[in-house]
């Protein structure tokens, strides 16, 4: 089969909002009612989409296990479309939720990389600290890029960078303690 020749078509990821899953205790299964699968493809325009299955995917935080996700087909299109909660990350064991809780333990001030890993419903599939510094790593890394796109939004280029940007930042951590901590 050739995975690059026009038969090949790459699935698409949908989040929606699961109202009401919450709030709900229970660490079972989750799973996402028929009647939210989006029918509108976002290709076509059609309403054409229809169930192609579901599956189970690992949600660890302190509320969820696993999760039954939905999948639908626009045939039309050919296109697969994977519907995920909100909170869901696309390729990821771990809720938002529970990466949110990593970043909140991380920020404190004595906290370390082992502090910071969150709890979650099974104790035996807690993330591992290795796993906590990659997300904080994806998370800064994010952040840069948010920051470049909006400075280019603005009009600015390499050429002319911020003012903030062309200080000593060595400098900057010889002053700015200081400075805190004067009268």
């Amino acid at each position: 089969m050739d995975w690059f020749g026009p038969t090949f078509t790459p699935a698409v990821v949908l989040f929606i909002v699961l109202p009401g899953t919450e709030n709900k205790t229970d660490a079972a299964v989750i799973e996402i009612p028929l009647e939210l699968l989006p029918r509108r493809c976002p290709f076509c325009g059609e309403r054409t989409i229809i169930g192609h299955g579901q599956r189970l995917k690992p949600a660890h935080d302190q509320r969820h296990q696993q999760i039954w996700i939905r999948r639908g087909l626009c045939r039309p299109c050919q296109k697969t479309f994977t519907v995920l909660p909100d909170w869901s990350p696309p390729s990821g064991h771990y809720s938002l939720h529970c990466r949110q809780q990593a970043w909140d333990l991380l920020r404190q001030a004595d906290s370390s990389w082992e502090r910071s890993v969150p709890g979650v419903a099974d104790p035996s599939r807690s993330p591992d600290a290795s796993t906590v510094r990659r997300w904080a790593k994806r998370l800064l890394h994010l952040g840069t890029l948010l920051a470049a796109k909006f400075w280019l939004a603005i009009g600015c280029s390499a050429s002319t960078p911020p003012t903030i940007l062309a200080w000593d930042w060595a400098a900057i951590r010889r002053i700015l303690p200081l400075e805190a901590s004067s009268p």
